[in-house]
């Protein structure tokens, strides 16, 4: 029986030189899989790119996602796409030889699942951020489940979907493009499923160390309401998240870059490609635990 065929994604910025060497080093000793791997230089050329692997060179910065689509699509012109995609930070690793394997099995023991997410953690295989978690439930990460969101730097996504929902969100640039997709995919009637007893590693690194977190990250989620949410959702969900917004500034600042965020998604909305959710998915993703508007 032939092997299940995995296609990988991996970006970089030539930016983590150790880590990136340490995350192709245990994604070159999965086994039980049939790898194929594109590393995508965004704005460079990448560095380090094992044998047989495609390299591709971006001229500038794309951002993640559509640097991340740039690979996806290099690697369906290769022949027949795999069923599956993987994409993978250049600082996470695999702590174990089977973890691709694994997530294939997740995949194949929950059907309606789009994407299989394995649990992140620190590198003492443990400690698993509140944001990592792909549920508003975060307090058992452990738990395995259905989950409507996703941790985009490690995730196991079916092809078929990943193309029939039109990819990552290419000017996103960075942040939020795991809900936008993941919205996407469940509109198509699939679900996402949380493997949480299959770990992989990343360092435990804050959000904020990059400047442009708060700005885009409000600009973002403008952007996730407008291209998916039914009409009159988009107010309640822009009232939410700006109530929140507000409140975490009073504790840790950044409420002008937050404001300036939200500005520029408002003003740039109609630039991106409008989708609303069906009545049903709204629906489907309250059942599920997290309602559109959170």
């Amino acid at each position: 029986m032939p092997l299940p065929c995995v296609d990988v994604v991996l970006l970089t910025l030539n930016d983590r030189p150790a880590e990136e060497a340490a995350a192709q080093a245990t994604l070159l000793a999965q086994t039980g899989v049939d790898l194929r791997i594109c590393v995508v230089g965004n704005g460079c050329t990448p560095a380090i790119v094992p044998t047989a692997a495609r390299a591709l060179t971006l001229p500038e910065n794309l951002g993640i996602p559509a640097g991340r689509n740039v690979g996806a699509h290099a690697l369906a012109q290769d022949g027949r796409p795999a069923e599956y995609l993987f994409f993978l930070d250049n600082d996470a690793t695999f702590p174990r030889p089977d973890i691709l394997a694994r997530l294939v099995a997740e995949a194949e023991q929950h059907p309606r699942a789009a994407y299989v997410q394995p649990r992140l953690t620190g590198p003492d295989d443990t400690t698993t951020p509140r944001r990592w978690i792909p549920r508003l439930r975060s307090g058992h990460p452990e738990r395995p489940g259905t989950i409507t969101t996703m941790t985009e730097g490690v995730v196991l996504i079916r092809r078929t979907a990943f193309d029939a929902a039109g990819g990552w969100a290419d000017a996103f640039f960075l942040y939020h493009e795991g809900l936008d997709l993941a919205q996407r995919l469940w509109d198509q009637g699939h679900t996402g499923w949380y493997a949480a007893g299959i770990r992989m590693h990343h360092p435990l690194t804050q959000p904020t160390r990059h400047a442009l977190f708060r700005r885009l990250a409000a600009r973002n989620r403008v952007w996730v309401a407008y291209r998916n949410l039914p009409a009159p959702l988009i107010p309640a969900y822009l009232f939410v998240w700006t109530t929140a917004t507000a409140l975490r500034a009073v504790r840790g600042g950044g409420a002008q870059e937050s404001l300036r965020g939200f500005r520029e998604g408002w003003a740039g909305r109609r630039r991106q490609e409008r989708r609303p959710m069906k009545w049903r998915t709204v629906l489907r993703l309250t059942a599920a635990g997290r309602p559109p508007l959170v």
